[in-house]
């Protein structure tokens, strides 16, 4: 009996290990795309058109050149068959791939243009979003602490909104193609890193396109620029899928409720970095408005534990 229970407290000690390794390696990710708007900012100088393109080409070659040397090409080769045997997915893909672009391309233009506190507010609201998708699509039902979570989150965007005086189109924006590109991901089944070797594969020829014209027309940066540019210009690749890598592989050994409660950390860094390092403009109408969304992420995070333990 002892050395049985010894065995399973090994194998328990083992499962804690690793479960704290899953939430260190996604807590990295998610701190490393809160800091992301310092990256772009340094990027200022080139047009958000530019970079969107130069992000698609360099992510493709880095990813691939990952499958490559893992030697699973043969594997994203296998991917791609299957795909396209299920023409639901294969174009479920495409069109996942481009609301990530399209994703990609608002938030880069949102932080060169002075607007970080909004991107933060988009990324805020997302899993909010996420959540009605959900309702709608997929038939979920939330317990009443959701139901009134997502109630005083739609409160804080319209008190923003009537502040503003129009929609905030980034925020909205940012959210709503984040939780239509995660609901066609969650029907799909391929791994990450293949995953996004695909989908900059999809986009891949109009980026290359694009870039011509940008060259044709005297208009690239990259060939023109300093040394330092062009090299940062050249790492959005690995920019893009490290933390993508790190967030699924840490995911695998790590509570559901707890990927939930991090992934706050992106938005709240966010948001401090544009307070704070680009001083961005906060009003009290916003510190209201935020108020109301973090009170709604903190009631729904804390639902969401109560019923992953009653579950279990």
């Amino acid at each position: 009996m002892m050395l049985v229970f010894s065995g399973t407290n090994k194998w328990g000690e083992a499962l804690q290990k690793e479960e704290k390794q899953g939430i260190i390696i996604v807590a990295i990710a998610y701190i490393f795309w809160g800091f992301m708007p310092i990256y772009w900012k340094l990027l200022a100088s080139v047009s958000s058109d530019e970079i969107l393109s130069s992000r698609v080409i360099w992510s493709f070659i880095f990813t691939f050149l990952v499958v490559i040397l893992s030697r699973k090409f043969g594997t994203l080769i296998s991917d791609l068959k299957e795909l396209w045997k299920n023409k639901k997915a294969f174009w479920s893909l495409v069109l996942a791939s481009y609301l990530v672009t399209g994703n990609w391309f608002t938030y880069i233009y949102a932080v060169n243009a002075g607007y970080i506190v909004q991107t933060s507010l988009g990324y805020y609201i997302n899993p909010l979003l996420s959540v009605l998708l959900g309702i709608i699509f997929l038939k979920e039902k939330l317990s009443w602490a959701q139901q009134l979570s997502v109630a005083i989150a739609a409160a804080g965007v319209i008190i923003l909104t009537i502040s503003y005086g129009e929609i905030p189109w980034i925020a909205v924006t940012l959210a709503l193609t984040f939780a239509f590109y995660g609901l066609i991901k969650k029907s799909l089944t391929i791994d990450p890193l293949r995953g996004l070797t695909l989908e900059t594969m999809f986009v891949l020829p109009i980026a290359l396109i694009y870039f011509v014209y940008l060259l044709m027309t005297d208009q690239a940066v990259f060939f023109q620029s300093n040394a330092q540019t062009m090299i940062l210009l050249a790492l959005t690749g690995v920019a893009t899928a490290v933390p993508l890598v790190l967030f699924a592989k840490g995911t695998k050994t790590m509570p559901l409720y707890m990927s939930g409660f991090i992934q706050y950390f992106a938005p709240t860094i966010m948001l401090l970095v544009g307070i704070f390092v680009y001083d961005e403009k906060f009003s009290k109408i916003e510190f209201i408005s935020f108020s109301f969304i973090w009170t709604a992420l903190i009631l729904f995070t804390f639902s969401k534990i109560v019923e992953v333990r009653k579950h279990r």
